[in-house]
């Protein structure tokens, strides 16, 4: 699938669940646990060279994709993602790695440098159109490839009038598909209490989107 038509399926997503209610969309699909990947991080918390290179390649994409959903600039998203993996290489050095949720704790570290980014910027920094990456698509599509640029402006301009938690758990649950479960760990929260909080962000969202 194309990056362009993953942004306008996740964003169709979203607006359904802006058009038919927050509760449509609570689900509590399972995270699996995957041997394999017990096995690497295993490996990885003794700083196994290879199992840190194979866990970066596991997961560089998806923090990439949650943080330039969250700034909206590639070059911004690139150097926030390369400065996620090097506080990884140093908290396991340093034995100060994860506990329990690896993922949980390579998404919060992402969230952190979000964070700090928007207070050094100001909350309000918006990408202009200009600068977003393109949107590939087939040549008979260019409505449909202005209209994702569009849209991406808008959701982001939107996010960034929630609260901070509201926007991170819009992003995690519709932007980046993650199960309650998986955005549980992330945000350090209970399942129920990811569940309110997705109702109200849903909520607020429809209000800032659909005056």
């Amino acid at each position: 699938m194309s990056d362009g038509n993953s942004i306008m399926l996740s964003l169709n997503w979203l607006i359904s669940a802006l058009s038919f209610g927050a509760f449509s969309v609570i689900d509590n699909k399972a995270h699996t646990e995957d041997p394999q990947e017990r096995e690497l991080l295993e490996r990885a918390a003794r700083a196994d060279p290879i199992a840190l290179g194979q866990l970066y390649d596991r997961y560089v994409n998806r923090i990439y994709s949650y943080i330039y959903h969250r700034v909206g600039q590639a070059e911004q998203a690139e150097d926030l993602t390369g400065q996620v993996f090097m506080r990884m290489l140093e908290a396991i050095r340093s034995g100060q790695g994860w506990r329990t949720s690896f993922s949980g704790w390579l998404y919060r570290i992402a969230h952190n440098l979000v964070i700090d980014h928007y207070r050094r910027r100001g909350r309000a920094s918006f990408v202009d159109i200009d600068e977003a990456p393109p949107i590939v698509a087939t040549e008979d599509e260019p409505a449909r490839r202005v209209q994702a640029t569009l849209d991406q402006e808008d959701l982001r301009a939107a996010l960034n009038q929630l609260t901070e938690e509201q926007a991170q758990v819009i992003t995690l649950r519709f932007l980046e598909d993650l199960s309650i479960a998986e955005v549980a760990a992330i945000m350090g929260k209970n399942e129920g209490a990811i569940k309110a909080l997705q109702y109200r962000a849903i909520l607020a969202l429809r209000r800032i989107m659909r005056p």
